[in-house]
C-alpha cells in the first residue's frame, strides 16, 4: 500500500517564493501556541467583578471582571507579560494574514484543481477555524473594545429571523451580556486549536500524497519536479521558523497592539469609540453599514434586511469561495489530473473572477472605516457611504472585465516577446530604404515563462504572424 510519506527523503520540493506562505501560517501557529500556553498560566476566564488595585493608577478602584483584573496583571505584573500578549496577537493576525495570501496563491495559479481539491477545502478551512479563534481571543480580556464587539455581534444575533433569540439566549447564557467567556474559552485553548492542529495534519498528508504542483518551465513536466530535496527544504524550514518568531517578537516589543488598559472594563451601557473589527472582519462591518434601512413584517413578525440581507450575501460569498474548484471543473468539464501550475495571465476568466471577490472584499473592508476616512478628509458620512453602495456594486463587474482585458493584453506582448524577441532599441536600415528595429532573441527558460509550453508556443507563433508583418511593412513605409 502506497504511504504519503514513503520515501520522503528522496523527493523534490519547489521552491518558489510563493509556496512560502503555506509555512508561514504554520510557522505563525507554533508562536501562537507557545505564547498562548503562557497566558493560560495567568489569565482567569470569569466575570465575576472585583475591584482594580494594580499598578496602572487610571484604573485605581474600578470595578471589572477577574479576566479583565488577570489580563491588566499579566500586562503590568507579570515579567515579559506584555511582550507575550503582543506577541500572541501579533502571530495571531500574520498567521491569518498568511492563510488568506496562500489561498488567493492556490486560487490565481490553478492550485485547486484535481487532484487537490480537497487541499483547497483544508486551506479554506484553516481561514475560517482561525477567523472564529481569533474573534473568541480578541474577546477575552472583557474590556470595552470586545465588550463593542460583542453587542454587535448579539445585534447580529437578535436581528436573525425565527432562531436570532435562540441563538443569542443560547450563546450568553441569557441576556446579553451575560457569561460569553465560559463558551469562548474552551472554544479558544482547546476546541479550535485542535481543529486547527487536525486540519494542518490532513493538509500535510494530503501535499505528500500528491505530487507538488509547480509553474511550468524548462525540464518541469507531470512526472518531473524542479526543486530541492527534503533535507534542504526541512533546513530551510527551521530557518524560516524562526524568521517568524523573531518578526512576531519584534512586532510585539515596538509596536502597541490591544491596549485593554485604555479602554477600561466591559459596560453594556456603553460603547468605545474609534475601536473598530480587526482587519480580518472589518468586510462584515462594511457589510452591515452598506445595508439599507429596510425592513418588513411577515407573520406578524419584523424581519430587518439591514442585518438580513449582509449575512446572507457574505455567507454566500464564503460559500462560493469554498465551492469553486468545483463549481470550476463543472462548467469546464475538466477531470484531468494537474501537476503544473498556470500563470493568471493565461486564464483571463478566472483571474478576472478572483479580482472581481477582491474588490468585492476590499469594497467592504473600506467601508467599515467610512467613519474614519470622513473625519480625516472632511467628508460626509453619509455621502461616502452612498458612494461605497454604488462601488460594491458596479467595482466587481468592472474589476471582471477590465482584468480579463489585462490578461488578453499581457499575453499578446508575451506572444509578440517569444516570437520577435526583445526590443534592443536600435533601429536599422534595410536594403531596400525599409527600416527595422531590431530584436534580442529570448531563452529557453524566458520563453517557457512567457508561453509556458511548445502548444501554447505554436498557437501564439500563428496569432502573432499578421501583426509581425504588419510591423514590417510600416517599417518599410
Amino acid at each position: 500500500m502506497h504511504r504519503p510519506w514513503s520515501n520522503l527523503r528522496a523527493r523534490v520540493f519547489p521552491d518558489h517564493w510563493s509556496l512560502l506562505f503555506g509555512q508561514i501560517a504554520f510557522y505563525s501557529f507554533v508562536v501562537i501556541v507557545l505564547s498562548g500556553v503562557v497566558l493560560t498560566v495567568y489569565y482567569e476566564p470569569s466575570v465575576d467583578p472585583v475591584v482594580y488595585d494594580g499598578p496602572y493608577a487610571p484604573l485605581h478602584g474600578v470595578e471589572m471582571s477577574r479576566a479583565l483584573d488577570s489580563t491588566m496583571a499579566i500586562t503590568f505584573e507579570v515579567r515579559g507579560g506584555l511582550l507575550i500578549r503582543q506577541v500572541h496577537h501579533w502571530a495571531t493576525l500574520i498567521m491569518v494574514a498568511a492563510i488568506t495570501l496562500h489561498l488567493l496563491r492556490l486560487f490565481f495559479t490553478a492550485g485547486f484543481r484535481r487532484p487537490r481539491r480537497l487541499n483547497w477545502l483544508v486551506v479554506f478551512g484553516l481561514l475560517i477555524v482561525m477567523l472564529a479563534a481569533s474573534l473568541t481571543g480578541t474577546s477575552l480580556p472583557d474590556d470595552m473594545a470586545s465588550g463593542t464587539s460583542l453587542a454587535v455581534l448579539d445585534g447580529v444575533l437578535q436581528a436573525t429571523p425565527l432562531v436570532g433569540t435562540a441563538l443569542s439566549a443560547l450563546l450568553f447564557g441569557g441576556e446579553f451580556p451575560g457569561d460569553v467567556l465560559s463558551w469562548f474559552y474552551p472554544l479558544h485553548i482547546v476546541v479550535l486549536p485542535a481543529v486547527l492542529v487536525g486540519l494542518f495534519i490532513v493538509g500535510a498528508v494530503l501535499a505528500l500524497r500528491h505530487k507538488p504542483a509547480q509553474l511550468a518551465g524548462p525540464g518541469r513536466t507531470e512526472d518531473n519536479v524542479v526543486g530541492r530535496p527534503a533535507t534542504v527544504a526541512a533546513v530551510k524550514g527551521v530557518g524560516l521558523l524562526g524568521i517568524v518568531a523573531g518578526v512576531a517578537i519584534l512586532m510585539g516589543a515596538t509596536a502597541t497592539i490591544n491596549p485593554v488598559w485604555l479602554y477600561g472594563p466591559a459596560d453594556p451601557a456603553n460603547a468605545s469609540a474609534g475601536v473598530g473589527p480587526a482587519w480580518y472582519l472589518a468586510f462584515l462591518d462594511g457589510s452591515l453599514r452598506l445595508a439599507p434601512g429596510w425592513e418588513f413584517v411577515w407573520w406578524g413578525k419584523t424581519f430587518s434586511l439591514a442585518v438580513l440581507l449582509p449575512v446572507t450575501v457574505c455567507t454566500l460569498f464564503l460559500a462560493l469561495v469554498a465551492v469553486h474548484p468545483f463549481i470550476e471543473e463543472r462548467l469546464t468539464g475538466d477531470r484531468r489530473h494537474h501537476h503544473l501550475l498556470e500563470h493568471p495571465r493565461n486564464n483571463p476568466t478566472r483571474t478576472g473572477i478572483g479580482l472581481a471577490g477582491v474588490t468585492f472584499y476590499g469594497i467592504l473592508w473600506a467601508a467599515a472605516g467610512a467613519d474614519t476616512i470622513a473625519v480625516l478628509f472632511h467628508l460626509s458620512v453619509n455621502s461616502l457611504l452612498h458612494v461605497f453602495q454604488v462601488l460594491v456594486i458596479l467595482g466587481p463587474p468592472a474589476a471582471l472585465v477590465i482584468t480579463r482585458r489585462i490578461c488578453f493584453g499581457l499575453q499578446e506582448r508575451d506572444a509578440r516577446i517569444a516570437m520577435l524577441g526583445v526590443e534592443t532599441g536600435r533601429v536599422v536600415r534595410r536594403a531596400d530604404g525599409g527600416y527595422v528595429e531590431q530584436h534580442r532573441p529570448v531563452d529557453v527558460y524566458r520563453r517557457w515563462r512567457l508561453v509556458g509550453s511548445a502548444a501554447e508556443t505554436r498557437a501564439s507563433t500563428t496569432q502573432t504572424i499578421p501583426a509581425t508583418r504588419d510591423i514590417e511593412h510600416e517599417g518599410a513605409e
